[in-house]
Protein backbone atom coordinates (compact mmCIF):
# COMPACT_ATOMS: atom_id res chain seq x y z
CA UNK A 1 0.00 0.00 0.00
CA UNK A 2 2.72 2.37 1.09
CA UNK A 3 4.96 1.46 -2.27
CA UNK A 4 1.23 2.28 -4.27
CA UNK A 5 1.14 5.32 -2.08
CA UNK A 6 5.10 6.31 -3.44
CA UNK A 7 4.58 5.31 -7.03
CA UNK A 8 1.42 7.31 -7.27
CA UNK A 9 3.02 10.35 -5.83
CA UNK A 10 6.38 10.44 -8.06
CA UNK A 11 4.21 9.94 -11.24
CA UNK A 12 2.48 12.96 -10.38
CA UNK A 13 6.13 14.75 -10.05
CA UNK A 14 7.10 13.87 -13.11
CA UNK A 15 3.99 14.40 -14.93
CA UNK A 16 3.84 17.73 -13.32
CA UNK A 17 6.90 18.94 -14.63
CA UNK A 18 5.36 19.12 -18.04
CA UNK A 19 4.24 22.27 -19.29
CA UNK A 20 1.77 23.09 -22.50
CA UNK A 21 2.01 26.38 -23.75
CA UNK A 22 4.53 28.30 -25.50
CA UNK A 23 7.28 29.27 -23.79
CA UNK A 24 8.43 32.94 -23.71
CA UNK A 25 11.40 34.35 -25.65
CA UNK A 26 12.46 37.97 -25.49
CA UNK A 27 12.14 40.19 -28.78
CA UNK A 28 15.84 41.52 -30.19
CA UNK A 29 16.26 44.86 -30.82
CA UNK A 30 15.50 44.54 -34.52
CA UNK A 31 12.99 42.62 -34.00
CA UNK A 32 11.18 45.67 -32.27
CA UNK A 33 12.23 48.07 -34.50
CA UNK A 34 14.49 49.86 -33.11
CA UNK A 35 17.55 51.49 -35.08
CA UNK A 36 20.63 51.41 -34.61
CA UNK A 37 21.09 55.64 -33.65
CA UNK A 38 19.22 58.15 -33.62
CA UNK A 39 18.12 60.66 -36.12
CA UNK A 40 18.70 63.84 -34.15
CA UNK A 41 22.33 64.62 -33.00
CA UNK A 42 23.44 63.46 -29.30
CA UNK A 43 26.49 62.16 -27.81
CA UNK A 44 26.67 58.27 -28.19
CA UNK A 45 28.21 58.55 -24.38
CA UNK A 46 25.30 56.95 -22.28
CA UNK A 47 25.48 58.63 -19.01
CA UNK A 48 24.44 57.64 -15.22
CA UNK A 49 21.34 59.68 -15.09
CA UNK A 50 19.82 58.00 -11.78
CA UNK A 51 20.05 61.66 -9.77
CA UNK A 52 19.74 63.79 -12.44
CA UNK A 53 18.28 66.87 -10.66
CA UNK A 54 21.75 67.07 -8.95
CA UNK A 55 22.87 68.13 -12.53
CA UNK A 56 20.97 71.45 -12.32
CA UNK A 57 23.18 72.51 -9.21
CA UNK A 58 20.10 73.48 -7.08
CA UNK A 59 19.50 72.30 -3.75
CA UNK A 60 15.79 73.60 -3.47
CA UNK A 61 15.27 71.45 -6.97
CA UNK A 62 16.59 68.21 -5.91
CA UNK A 63 15.31 68.34 -2.26
CA UNK A 64 11.32 68.68 -3.70
CA UNK A 65 11.99 66.21 -5.94
CA UNK A 66 13.37 63.93 -3.15
CA UNK A 67 10.36 64.29 -0.95
CA UNK A 68 7.71 64.18 -4.00
CA UNK A 69 9.35 60.69 -4.82
CA UNK A 70 8.60 59.97 -0.76
CA UNK A 71 5.64 61.29 -0.28
CA UNK A 72 3.12 62.18 -3.26
CA UNK A 73 -0.33 59.99 -3.17
CA UNK A 74 0.79 58.54 -6.56
CA UNK A 75 3.25 56.85 -5.42
CA UNK A 76 2.11 55.50 -2.25
CA UNK A 77 -1.06 53.91 -4.69
CA UNK A 78 1.97 52.56 -6.89
CA UNK A 79 3.53 50.77 -3.91
CA UNK A 80 0.35 49.67 -2.84
CA UNK A 81 -0.64 48.21 -6.06
CA UNK A 82 3.05 46.11 -5.84
CA UNK A 83 2.65 45.01 -2.37
CA UNK A 84 -0.31 43.27 -4.35
CA UNK A 85 0.65 42.00 -7.00
CA UNK A 86 3.74 40.52 -4.49
CA UNK A 87 0.64 38.72 -2.79
CA UNK A 88 -0.92 37.31 -6.02
CA UNK A 89 2.75 35.86 -6.73
CA UNK A 90 2.56 34.65 -3.02
CA UNK A 91 -0.67 33.02 -3.16
CA UNK A 92 0.11 31.45 -6.76
CA UNK A 93 3.01 29.80 -5.32
CA UNK A 94 0.82 28.70 -3.00
CA UNK A 95 -1.33 26.25 -5.51
CA UNK A 96 1.84 24.33 -5.82
CA UNK A 97 2.13 22.93 -2.52
CA UNK A 98 -0.79 20.80 -0.97
CA UNK A 99 -3.44 21.87 1.52
CA UNK A 100 -3.29 20.26 4.81
CA UNK A 101 -6.07 20.78 7.15
CA UNK A 102 -6.71 19.49 10.72
CA UNK A 103 -10.20 18.59 12.60
CA UNK A 104 -10.55 17.69 16.47
CA UNK A 105 -13.99 16.84 18.06
CA UNK A 106 -15.72 16.42 21.55
CA UNK A 107 -18.98 14.81 21.96
CA UNK A 108 -21.20 13.96 24.77
CA UNK A 109 -24.08 12.31 24.86
CA UNK A 110 -26.74 11.91 27.94
CA UNK A 111 -30.03 9.93 28.29
CA UNK A 112 -32.62 12.65 28.93
CA UNK A 113 -35.05 10.36 29.69
CA UNK A 114 -35.72 6.85 30.31
CA UNK A 115 -32.99 4.19 30.27
CA UNK A 116 -32.54 5.78 34.21
CA UNK A 117 -31.71 3.68 37.18
CA UNK A 118 -32.45 3.79 40.66
CA UNK A 119 -30.37 3.41 44.25
CA UNK A 120 -31.42 2.98 47.28
CA UNK A 121 -29.48 4.60 49.94
CA UNK A 122 -28.86 2.75 53.61
CA UNK A 123 -31.02 5.53 55.31
CA UNK A 124 -33.76 4.48 52.46
CA UNK A 125 -33.54 7.24 50.34
CA UNK A 126 -34.17 6.50 46.67
CA UNK A 127 -31.74 8.19 44.04
CA UNK A 128 -33.11 8.06 40.30
CA UNK A 129 -29.86 8.64 37.85
CA UNK A 130 -29.56 9.00 34.10
CA UNK A 131 -28.35 6.07 31.80
CA UNK A 132 -25.22 7.11 31.75
CA UNK A 133 -23.08 9.29 29.29
CA UNK A 134 -20.67 8.22 26.88
CA UNK A 135 -17.66 10.59 25.54
CA UNK A 136 -16.24 10.68 21.92
CA UNK A 137 -13.18 12.29 21.11
CA UNK A 138 -12.16 12.74 17.47
CA UNK A 139 -8.57 13.71 15.93
CA UNK A 140 -8.54 14.35 11.88
CA UNK A 141 -5.85 15.32 9.13
CA UNK A 142 -6.75 15.89 5.39
CA UNK A 143 -5.02 17.07 2.46
CA UNK A 144 -5.42 18.10 -0.94
CA UNK A 145 -3.15 18.31 -4.05
CA UNK A 146 -4.13 19.88 -7.27
CA UNK A 147 -1.14 18.37 -8.99
CA UNK A 148 -0.74 20.28 -12.64
CA UNK A 149 0.03 17.65 -14.76
CA UNK A 150 0.05 19.94 -17.89
CA UNK A 151 2.16 22.81 -16.56
CA UNK A 152 -1.52 25.27 -15.63
CA UNK A 153 -0.26 26.22 -11.94
CA UNK A 154 3.59 26.38 -12.94
CA UNK A 155 2.25 28.71 -15.92
CA UNK A 156 0.13 31.07 -13.39
CA UNK A 157 3.08 31.42 -11.38
CA UNK A 158 5.17 32.24 -14.51
CA UNK A 159 2.27 35.02 -15.52
CA UNK A 160 2.62 36.31 -11.79
CA UNK A 161 5.79 36.66 -11.30
CA UNK A 162 6.02 38.51 -14.82
CA UNK A 163 2.63 41.05 -13.84
CA UNK A 164 4.46 41.08 -10.47
CA UNK A 165 7.77 41.96 -12.00
CA UNK A 166 6.09 44.67 -14.40
CA UNK A 167 4.20 46.21 -11.12
CA UNK A 168 7.17 46.75 -10.25
CA UNK A 169 8.67 48.75 -13.01
CA UNK A 170 5.33 50.41 -13.16
CA UNK A 171 5.95 52.26 -9.74
CA UNK A 172 9.65 52.98 -11.22
CA UNK A 173 7.52 54.80 -14.08
CA UNK A 174 5.54 56.57 -11.37
CA UNK A 175 8.23 58.07 -9.67
CA UNK A 176 9.77 59.66 -13.24
CA UNK A 177 6.57 61.11 -13.67
CA UNK A 178 6.16 62.24 -10.28
CA UNK A 179 9.84 63.98 -10.54
CA UNK A 180 9.35 65.12 -13.60
CA UNK A 181 6.35 67.15 -12.64
CA UNK A 182 8.17 68.27 -9.83
CA UNK A 183 10.51 69.78 -11.79
CA UNK A 184 8.77 71.28 -14.76
CA UNK A 185 6.63 73.13 -11.96
CA UNK A 186 9.78 74.32 -10.16
CA UNK A 187 10.81 75.82 -13.32
CA UNK A 188 7.46 77.43 -14.26
CA UNK A 189 7.57 78.71 -10.79
CA UNK A 190 11.25 80.43 -11.43
CA UNK A 191 9.99 81.42 -14.74
CA UNK A 192 7.19 83.48 -13.35
CA UNK A 193 8.70 85.09 -10.50
CA UNK A 194 11.43 86.27 -13.50
CA UNK A 195 8.74 87.05 -15.86
CA UNK A 196 6.89 89.06 -13.13
CA UNK A 197 10.01 90.93 -12.06
CA UNK A 198 10.81 91.87 -15.79
CA UNK A 199 6.97 93.31 -15.59
CA UNK A 200 7.92 95.64 -12.73
CA UNK A 201 11.48 96.66 -14.39
CA UNK A 202 9.19 97.94 -16.71
CA UNK A 203 6.68 99.76 -14.61
CA UNK A 204 9.22 101.56 -13.07
CA UNK A 205 10.55 103.15 -16.73
CA UNK A 206 7.14 103.94 -17.81
CA UNK A 207 6.73 105.43 -14.29
CA UNK A 208 9.40 107.61 -15.10
CA UNK A 209 8.03 107.75 -18.99
CA UNK A 210 4.85 109.19 -17.70
CA UNK A 211 6.23 111.66 -15.22
CA UNK A 212 8.83 112.87 -18.40
CA UNK A 213 5.54 113.43 -20.42
CA UNK A 214 4.04 114.85 -18.17
CA UNK A 215 6.41 117.71 -17.78
CA UNK A 216 6.36 118.14 -21.53
CA UNK A 217 2.84 118.17 -22.03
CA UNK A 218 3.05 121.41 -19.00
CA UNK A 219 5.99 123.03 -20.99
CA UNK A 220 3.58 122.87 -23.69
CA UNK A 221 6.63 121.02 -25.78
CA UNK A 222 4.06 117.94 -26.83
CA UNK A 223 0.47 117.27 -26.87
CA UNK A 224 -1.09 115.35 -24.25
CA UNK A 225 -0.98 112.22 -26.65
CA UNK A 226 2.02 111.76 -25.21
CA UNK A 227 0.79 111.76 -21.47
CA UNK A 228 -2.19 109.58 -23.03
CA UNK A 229 0.17 106.79 -24.67
CA UNK A 230 2.52 106.55 -21.66
CA UNK A 231 -1.19 106.09 -19.50
CA UNK A 232 -1.53 103.28 -22.25
CA UNK A 233 1.50 100.96 -21.67
CA UNK A 234 1.91 101.59 -18.45
CA UNK A 235 -1.50 100.04 -17.61
CA UNK A 236 -1.03 97.26 -19.93
CA UNK A 237 1.89 96.62 -18.46
CA UNK A 238 0.50 96.72 -14.88
CA UNK A 239 -2.75 94.27 -16.31
CA UNK A 240 -0.07 91.27 -17.14
CA UNK A 241 1.49 91.15 -13.38
CA UNK A 242 -2.01 89.84 -11.69
CA UNK A 243 -2.27 87.18 -14.55
CA UNK A 244 1.71 86.19 -13.66
CA UNK A 245 0.83 86.26 -10.21
CA UNK A 246 -1.95 83.79 -10.55
CA UNK A 247 0.56 81.25 -12.77
CA UNK A 248 2.85 82.04 -10.00
CA UNK A 249 0.40 80.75 -7.57
CA UNK A 250 -0.96 78.07 -9.37
CA UNK A 251 3.00 76.34 -10.15
CA UNK A 252 3.52 76.26 -6.25
CA UNK A 253 0.18 75.19 -5.23
CA UNK A 254 0.77 72.30 -7.25
CA UNK A 255 3.99 71.62 -6.16
CA UNK A 256 3.10 71.56 -2.96
CA UNK A 257 0.52 68.78 -3.63
CA UNK A 258 3.21 66.82 -5.76
CA UNK A 259 5.29 66.99 -2.40
CA UNK A 260 2.17 65.07 -0.37
CA UNK A 261 1.76 68.50 1.77
CA UNK A 262 -1.41 71.45 1.12
CA UNK A 263 -1.25 73.55 -1.83
CA UNK A 264 0.10 76.74 0.09
CA UNK A 265 3.06 74.67 2.13
CA UNK A 266 5.72 75.72 0.16
CA UNK A 267 4.60 79.00 -0.21
CA UNK A 268 6.76 81.06 1.96
CA UNK A 269 9.96 79.43 1.08
CA UNK A 270 9.56 79.96 -2.47
CA UNK A 271 8.57 83.46 -2.69
CA UNK A 272 11.97 84.95 -2.43
CA UNK A 273 13.16 84.79 -6.40
CA UNK A 274 15.68 82.99 -7.47
CA UNK A 275 17.30 82.07 -11.11
CA UNK A 276 15.78 79.33 -13.52
CA UNK A 277 17.96 76.17 -12.83
CA UNK A 278 19.95 75.97 -15.71
CA UNK A 279 21.31 72.13 -16.28
CA UNK A 280 24.35 71.08 -18.27
CA UNK A 281 24.74 72.32 -22.20
CA UNK A 282 24.57 69.08 -23.83
CA UNK A 283 23.69 65.15 -22.27
CA UNK A 284 25.13 61.99 -23.38
CA UNK A 285 21.93 60.00 -25.32
CA UNK A 286 23.35 56.57 -25.89
CA UNK A 287 22.32 54.72 -28.52
CA UNK A 288 18.23 54.03 -28.93
CA UNK A 289 18.79 50.10 -28.00
CA UNK A 290 19.50 51.54 -24.46
CA UNK A 291 16.05 52.62 -24.21
CA UNK A 292 15.27 49.30 -23.85
CA UNK A 293 16.86 48.30 -20.69
CA UNK A 294 16.46 52.10 -19.34
CA UNK A 295 13.22 52.88 -19.29
CA UNK A 296 10.81 51.62 -17.25
CA UNK A 297 7.51 51.71 -19.33
CA UNK A 298 9.39 49.53 -21.75
CA UNK A 299 10.23 46.94 -19.21
CA UNK A 300 7.07 46.91 -18.01
CA UNK A 301 4.90 46.30 -21.47
CA UNK A 302 8.01 42.96 -21.80
CA UNK A 303 7.28 42.00 -18.69
CA UNK A 304 2.90 42.23 -19.26
CA UNK A 305 4.17 40.53 -22.98
CA UNK A 306 5.77 37.26 -20.72
CA UNK A 307 2.80 37.43 -18.44
CA UNK A 308 0.01 37.29 -21.39
CA UNK A 309 2.15 34.41 -23.25
CA UNK A 310 2.41 32.28 -19.72
CA UNK A 311 -1.68 32.70 -19.43
CA UNK A 312 -1.71 30.69 -22.95
CA UNK A 313 0.00 27.77 -21.26
CA UNK A 314 -2.81 28.02 -18.40
CA UNK A 315 -5.73 27.76 -20.65
CA UNK A 316 -4.15 25.09 -23.26
CA UNK A 317 -3.47 23.22 -20.03
CA UNK A 318 -7.27 23.02 -19.05
CA UNK A 319 -7.71 21.17 -21.92
CA UNK A 320 -5.94 18.36 -21.07
CA UNK A 321 -6.79 16.22 -17.81
CA UNK A 322 -6.75 17.49 -14.46
CA UNK A 323 -5.26 15.15 -11.24
CA UNK A 324 -6.52 15.58 -7.48
CA UNK A 325 -4.55 13.64 -4.86
CA UNK A 326 -6.66 14.03 -1.76
CA UNK A 327 -6.16 12.06 1.73
CA UNK A 328 -7.21 12.42 5.40
CA UNK A 329 -6.04 10.39 8.36
CA UNK A 330 -8.90 9.52 11.12
CA UNK A 331 -8.94 8.47 15.08
CA UNK A 332 -12.09 8.09 17.00
CA UNK A 333 -12.23 6.85 20.84
CA UNK A 334 -14.20 7.32 24.33
CA UNK A 335 -11.45 8.97 26.06
CA UNK A 336 -8.54 10.68 25.64
CA UNK A 337 -6.19 7.82 26.93
CA UNK A 338 -6.57 5.19 24.04
CA UNK A 339 -7.72 7.71 21.00
CA UNK A 340 -4.46 6.69 19.20
CA UNK A 341 -5.73 2.81 19.46
CA UNK A 342 -7.36 2.97 16.40
CA UNK A 343 -6.44 4.98 13.10
CA UNK A 344 -7.93 4.80 9.98
CA UNK A 345 -6.83 6.51 6.53
CA UNK A 346 -7.63 6.87 3.00
CA UNK A 347 -5.99 8.26 -0.27
CA UNK A 348 -7.76 8.53 -3.64
CA UNK A 349 -6.62 10.28 -6.97
CA UNK A 350 -8.31 11.09 -9.82
CA UNK A 351 -8.22 12.67 -13.16
CA UNK A 352 -11.15 14.59 -14.40
CA UNK A 353 -11.32 15.50 -18.55
CA UNK A 354 -13.29 17.81 -20.28
CA UNK A 355 -15.32 15.82 -23.14
CA UNK A 356 -18.06 18.54 -23.73
CA UNK A 357 -17.76 22.19 -23.66
CA UNK A 358 -19.50 23.42 -26.43
CA UNK A 359 -16.16 24.95 -27.77
CA UNK A 360 -15.60 27.08 -24.73
CA UNK A 361 -12.37 26.08 -23.96
CA UNK A 362 -10.37 26.52 -27.07
CA UNK A 363 -11.81 29.74 -27.35
CA UNK A 364 -10.12 30.61 -24.01
CA UNK A 365 -7.19 29.14 -25.73
CA UNK A 366 -7.27 31.47 -28.76
CA UNK A 367 -8.88 34.59 -26.61
CA UNK A 368 -5.72 34.27 -25.08
CA UNK A 369 -3.26 34.17 -27.59
CA UNK A 370 -5.15 37.26 -28.95
CA UNK A 371 -4.19 39.02 -25.62
CA UNK A 372 -0.72 38.12 -26.44
CA UNK A 373 -0.07 40.06 -29.97
CA UNK A 374 -2.20 42.74 -28.42
CA UNK A 375 0.53 42.77 -25.61
CA UNK A 376 3.45 42.34 -28.34
CA UNK A 377 2.32 45.29 -30.00
CA UNK A 378 1.63 47.43 -27.43
CA UNK A 379 5.20 46.59 -26.27
CA UNK A 380 6.61 47.48 -29.79
CA UNK A 381 4.85 50.85 -29.54
CA UNK A 382 5.70 51.47 -26.11
CA UNK A 383 9.56 51.17 -27.66
CA UNK A 384 8.60 53.53 -30.60
CA UNK A 385 6.99 56.59 -28.19
CA UNK A 386 10.21 56.01 -26.10
CA UNK A 387 12.00 56.86 -28.85
CA UNK A 388 9.86 59.33 -30.47
CA UNK A 389 10.32 61.01 -26.75
CA UNK A 390 14.07 61.13 -26.53
CA UNK A 391 14.01 62.68 -30.28
CA UNK A 392 11.36 65.24 -29.32
CA UNK A 393 13.31 66.40 -26.15
CA UNK A 394 16.62 65.85 -28.18
CA UNK A 395 15.10 68.82 -30.49
CA UNK A 396 13.22 70.76 -27.70
CA UNK A 397 16.41 71.31 -26.18
CA UNK A 398 18.34 72.24 -28.73
CA UNK A 399 16.11 74.77 -30.13
CA UNK A 400 15.37 76.46 -26.65
CA UNK A 401 19.55 76.51 -26.75
CA UNK A 402 19.23 78.60 -30.06
CA UNK A 403 16.68 80.66 -29.34
CA UNK A 404 18.01 81.77 -25.73
CA UNK A 405 21.48 82.60 -27.87
CA UNK A 406 19.84 84.72 -29.73
CA UNK A 407 17.13 86.27 -27.29
CA UNK A 408 20.31 87.30 -25.53
CA UNK A 409 21.96 89.13 -28.28
CA UNK A 410 17.89 90.75 -28.97
CA UNK A 411 18.10 92.13 -25.31
CA UNK A 412 21.20 93.52 -25.01
CA UNK A 413 20.63 95.65 -28.85
CA UNK A 414 16.77 96.11 -27.09
CA UNK A 415 18.01 97.70 -23.71
CA UNK A 416 20.75 99.89 -25.54
CA UNK A 417 17.84 101.22 -28.22
CA UNK A 418 15.96 101.99 -25.11
CA UNK A 419 18.35 103.58 -23.32
CA UNK A 420 18.81 105.55 -26.30
CA UNK A 421 15.29 106.24 -26.98
CA UNK A 422 14.93 107.30 -23.67
CA UNK A 423 17.86 110.15 -23.76
CA UNK A 424 16.36 111.34 -27.39
CA UNK A 425 13.10 111.59 -25.61
CA UNK A 426 14.04 114.06 -22.87
CA UNK A 427 16.23 116.11 -25.46
CA UNK A 428 13.64 116.40 -27.63
CA UNK A 429 14.84 114.11 -30.53
CA UNK A 430 12.19 111.72 -31.02
CA UNK A 431 8.80 111.17 -30.36
CA UNK A 432 6.90 109.15 -27.91
CA UNK A 433 5.64 106.48 -30.05
CA UNK A 434 9.45 105.66 -30.98
CA UNK A 435 10.15 105.01 -26.85
CA UNK A 436 7.10 103.99 -26.95
CA UNK A 437 8.13 100.88 -29.00
CA UNK A 438 11.67 100.33 -27.95
CA UNK A 439 10.28 99.98 -24.33
CA UNK A 440 8.01 97.00 -25.16
CA UNK A 441 10.85 95.66 -27.62
CA UNK A 442 12.93 95.96 -24.19
CA UNK A 443 10.14 93.87 -22.40
CA UNK A 444 9.39 91.40 -24.92
CA UNK A 445 13.29 90.57 -25.08
CA UNK A 446 13.28 90.07 -21.37
CA UNK A 447 10.37 87.50 -21.12
CA UNK A 448 11.90 85.98 -24.52
CA UNK A 449 14.78 85.55 -23.03
CA UNK A 450 13.42 84.31 -19.82
CA UNK A 451 11.06 81.64 -22.00
CA UNK A 452 13.43 80.54 -23.45
CA UNK A 453 15.56 79.28 -20.44
CA UNK A 454 12.56 77.93 -19.08
CA UNK A 455 11.73 75.85 -22.31
CA UNK A 456 15.43 75.05 -22.66
CA UNK A 457 15.08 73.41 -18.60
CA UNK A 458 11.95 72.26 -19.04
CA UNK A 459 12.94 70.53 -22.11
CA UNK A 460 16.41 68.96 -20.51
CA UNK A 461 14.24 67.65 -17.62
CA UNK A 462 12.13 65.83 -20.76
CA UNK A 463 15.39 64.57 -22.29
CA UNK A 464 16.38 62.89 -18.39
CA UNK A 465 13.18 61.40 -17.96
CA UNK A 466 13.15 60.15 -21.34
CA UNK A 467 16.27 58.19 -21.53
CA UNK A 468 14.98 56.38 -18.15
CA UNK A 469 16.67 58.69 -15.51
CA UNK A 470 15.51 59.14 -12.17
CA UNK A 471 15.66 55.41 -10.74
CA UNK A 472 18.51 52.27 -11.06
CA UNK A 473 17.43 50.16 -13.78
CA UNK A 474 20.16 47.66 -12.40
CA UNK A 475 17.24 46.31 -10.18
CA UNK A 476 14.02 45.16 -10.13
CA UNK A 477 11.59 47.26 -8.10
CA UNK A 478 10.13 44.84 -4.99
CA UNK A 479 8.02 45.79 -2.28
CA UNK A 480 11.06 45.18 0.12
CA UNK A 481 13.63 47.60 -2.36
CA UNK A 482 10.88 49.88 -2.06
CA UNK A 483 10.19 50.39 1.28
CA UNK A 484 14.11 50.84 2.34
CA UNK A 485 14.53 53.18 -0.44
CA UNK A 486 11.67 55.28 0.69
CA UNK A 487 12.95 54.86 4.84
CA UNK A 488 16.03 56.00 3.03
CA UNK A 489 14.64 59.22 1.62
CA UNK A 490 12.28 60.19 4.35
CA UNK A 491 15.55 60.46 7.16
Amino acid sequence: MVRARVILLSAAATLGACSVGPDYRPRTAAELGVPEAYSVPGAPTREDLTRWWNRFDDPVLGRLVEQAAANNTDVAQAIARLRQARESLVQSRGSLLPTVSGSTGYQRNENLRGGGRSFTLPDGTVVDTGGGGTNNFSVGLSASWQVGIFGELRRTVEATRAQYESAGYDYAGVIQTVQSETARNYVLARAFQAQIANARASLTLQDDNLEIAGFRVQAGLVSSLDSEQARVQRAQTAATIPSLEQQYNAAVSRLGVLTGQAPGALKGELVAAKPIPAGPASVGIGIPADTLRQRPDVRSAERALAAATAQIGVAKARLYPALAITGNINTNATSIGNIGDAITGGLFAGLTQAIFNGGRLRSQVRGQEAIAEAALASYKGTVLLALEDVETAIVALTTAQAREREFAIALDAANNSAILSRSQYRSGLTDFTTLNQQEAALLSARNGLTQARSDAATALVALYVALGGGWDANTIPDVDTVRATNVTETR
